[in-house]
């Protein structure tokens, strides 16, 4: 009997949890979603502490959606990087109306047997992120991070009181992922900036930066002291609910509990888009947060993937710019600042001046035509404005307000930092040193070297990077590699007068890091390397096609590119001039086309015409390696630069692992996975298609060219059928494969 009695004891504890969680989570929608509180901060006060001992006492009961977690856990080690389920991109810039109706063009174009209308809403200046919710309860936040993968923030996410821990739905979906943006409100920010004046700290220059660095935090107690905030607009990975239209999504997150943009319209056309983005600004000063401009999407998301994406950003949907706030100020002195690449660059030092919610002390001038071209003077009075630049530009000359005492500036003939000489590239603008260990260049490429999209060596930042040039251990990035713990321990940040020292816990991050990295992939050592004109989408897609960068230093394909690029403009004047060797060539150059087309890289457009015409070959899904690039990597590869870091790699026994398609079986086909699959996972069938050069959707369309089905396939089956979609099994999906060997699916995921 006394067991019994124990056990009603704790089921009474365990349902007085229970109920405190759902009236503190009951009153948070109150206050934060409805604006209606029915309590005292006190009493919320009282009822959270009253919860948090409870759950202290019998953590057994506490709720995964527990309102005491918004009060922060301990602090974390770190964050993990985790992949997105989809790539989170970002969106392309317009800045003029009229470049809103090309917007609308292309995409009738695209389209053209569709009808379809607009949403328009406000964006959001803050940090973007992803929630993932697993029947209704949040699992995990990422950052954006570079796209296709971010920092779980989980833990900090969690903190926010306006972000609920468990969706308000009657029957959530098995998976929500939502995106939107992490935001600090205007008064907070305001306040918060006061209160660290007060303690004597640097206020944050905006309220994005002060967003960032609080989710940045590796305290959650610190991040729930922040006034943060965030608007959801966007979906990622969806299992379990359809959404018919942008309008209808945003619906649906308001009726789960998260919040959305206070103001958005669905429009016919995009005449009335236009119309309405002079009221949205008009109500910019309104909302809480900082706007960044106007986002207009098609509204029909049954569209998004006949509409596509390139690279970086989805082709249905733009940002809006709207004209740029401008402030007038002096202009003290012209600086040179010298890049990565040698690149000199002219940066106006301006008398600060308040420019769209920040202090600008600098501004770019980019080059010395641009300053002859704009008459740009020391000691003149200048007009500057942010356009979309990290540093804001000069936009002209305030010429009235000349005194007669202004200086004529002109570039360098010597490099200001090593004293060099500088050259200027046939046909190229910009001045460059011509010295490669210049401290200037070494600094930049180091930074770029050591950075997250490139080999991420923790502990490595700006001030590190700094010291070790200046205390003359690095020369190069591969000097990296040469460093011990015993240099790096005692190691000084600071100065002889104010000594910081390194210390060896952050010299043993620093040494595991550079460790990892010599193992990292092929396509990060490329990016790394930091080749002109070689971004991080371009270096995947070369390692993709070979094993070695001394394999991409002789790489055929990439003189292929060059080749195709280089005989495609010599033949042109031979179809008049020498019909017979224009056909000969032609020929030749489709044999170089072809191989492209075979390794992915490349499309060939079938041509219309009954006569005898160069086939044209154009990058697949307007991404990929165009001769510009190709030729720029096999120069900076064969270059004495590029020979040289060649040699040190091998000798640092550094070897990038691959990560190649294991065919082209599946090249230019699109797959939807549903259901469950017999022998493995969703995202192991994903892997295992993509590895063989498919695409996989989310959703059915009719350009979707198979649906790979499991049990309990439900609406996308129907959906297929109705749409003529083939439906295949994962039988028949390892039968497409080219080789048998290629069948065995524990070889290929």
């Amino acid at each position: 009997m006394r067991y019994i009695g124990a056990m009603s004891e704790m089921e009474q504890i365990r349902q007085k949890i229970e109920a405190l969680t759902a009236e503190l989570n009951r009153h948070n929608r109150l206050y934060y979603e409805d604006a209606r509180p029915e309590i005292s901060d006190t009493e919320y006060d009282r009822l959270t502490k009253e919860l948090e001992d409870l759950e202290h006492k019998y953590p057994q009961y506490a709720s995964p959606t527990s309102p005491t977690l918004r009060v922060g856990g301990a602090p974390l080690s770190g964050f993990e990087n985790v992949a997105h389920a989809q790539p989170m991109k970002s969106l392309s810039n317009t800045y003029s109306k009229s470049e809103l109706f090309d917007f609308d063009e292309r995409i009738r174009k695209l389209i053209p047997d569709e009808s379809f209308t607009y949403a328009l809403e406000p964006k959001i200046d803050g940090v973007a992120i992803s929630l993932r919710y697993e029947n209704g309860i949040l699992t995990q936040a990422l950052t954006r991070g570079d796209g296709i993968t971010g920092d779980n923030v989980t833990a900090n996410i969690r903190t926010i009181p306006s972000i609920p821990l468990q969706l308000t739905l009657r029957q959530p979906p098995a998976v929500l992922e939502v995106r939107g943006e992490i935001y600090m409100d205007k008064t907070g920010f305001a306040l918060l900036n006061e209160q660290r004046q007060e303690n004597g700290w640097e206020p944050f220059a905006n309220p994005r930066n002060a967003c960032a660095g609080s989710l940045k935090q590796l305290d959650p107690k610190l991040v729930a002291k922040r006034p943060l905030d965030g608007i959801f607009y966007a979906a990622g990975e969806l299992r379990g609910v359809t959404l018919n239209t942008h309008i209808e999504l945003l619906a649906y997150l308001k009726d789960a509990g998260l919040k959305i943009a206070p103001k958005y319209w669905s429009l016919s056309s995009i005449d009335e888009v236009s119309e309405r983005l002079d009221e949205l600004y008009s109500l910019h000063s309104d909302f809480p947060f900082e706007m960044d401009g106007a986002v207009i999407k098609v509204n029909e998301r049954h569209l998004y993937e006949s509409l596509g994406a390139t690279a970086k950003s989805p082709r249905w949907a733009v940002a809006y710019k709207y004209a740029p706030e401008q402030a007038e100020t002096a202009l003290l002195d012209i600086t040179v600042q010298v890049g990565r690449t040698g690149v000199l660059t002219p940066v106006a030092e301006l008398e600060p001046v308040q420019l769209s919610g920040t202090t600008v002390r600098r501004a770019t001038l980019h080059n010395a035509e641009e300053i002859e071209r704009k008459d740009v003077r020391i000691g003149d009075t200048v007009v500057v404005e942010k356009a979309g630049e990290i540093i804001p530009a000069v936009v002209r000359v305030v010429t009235e307000k000349r005194t007669g005492e202004e200086v004529q500036f002109s570039m360098p003939d010597r490099c200001p930092v090593c004293e060099s000489d500088v050259e200027q590239r046939s046909g190229e603008v910009a001045l460059r040193c011509t010295n490669l260990q210049c401290p200037a260049q070494l600094k930049t490429w180091l930074e770029h070297f050591v950075s997250r999209d490139a080999l991420d060596i923790e502990g490595a930042g700006g001030i590190v990077c700094d010291k070790l040039i200046e205390a003359s251990l690095v020369f190069s990035p591969l000097d990296l590699f040469t460093l011990v713990p015993s240099q790096l321990d005692t190691f000084n940040l600071g100065t002889p007068e104010a000594p910081r020292m390194l210390g060896s816990k952050n010299a043993a991050k620093i040494i595991a890091s550079l460790e990892r990295a010599k193992t990292k992939p092929l396509a990060n050592w490329l990016f790394a390397l930091g080749i002109p004109k070689l971004g991080k989408v371009g270096a995947q897609i070369i390692a993709e096609q070979h094993e070695t960068l001394q394999e991409v230093s002789t790489s055929s394909l990439l003189k292929d590119i060059v080749e195709l690029s280089v005989q495609s403009e010599q033949v042109k004047p031979l179809k008049k001039e020498n019909p017979p060797l224009y056909a000969k060539r032609c020929d030749e150059i489709e044999q170089v086309g072809d191989r492209l087309v075979e390794a992915g890289w490349y499309k060939k457009a079938a041509s219309k015409s009954q006569t005898r015409t160069l086939a044209k070959y154009t990058l697949k899904n307007q991404q990929g390696i165009g001769s510009k690039t190709a030729e720029s990597v096999l120069s900076f590869m064969n270059s004495e630069r590029g020979r040289s870091l060649l040699t040190d790699i091998a000798a640092h026994g550094i070897t990038p692992s691959v990560e190649r398609k294991a065919s082209t079986a599946l090249s230019g086909k699109s797959f939807v996975i549903t259901g469950t699959l017999p022998n493995m996972g969703r995202n192991e069938a994903a892997k295992l298609i993509t590895r063989h050069g498919g695409a996989v959707s989310s959703s059915i369309s009719k350009n979707t060219d198979y649906l790979l089905a499991g049990e309990k396939a439900g609406s996308k089956l129907t959906k297929a059928q109705s749409l003529g979609v083939a439906v295949i099994s994962e039988s028949d999906l390892l039968k497409m494969l080219d080789t048998p060997e290629k069948q065995k699916q524990l070889s290929l995921i």
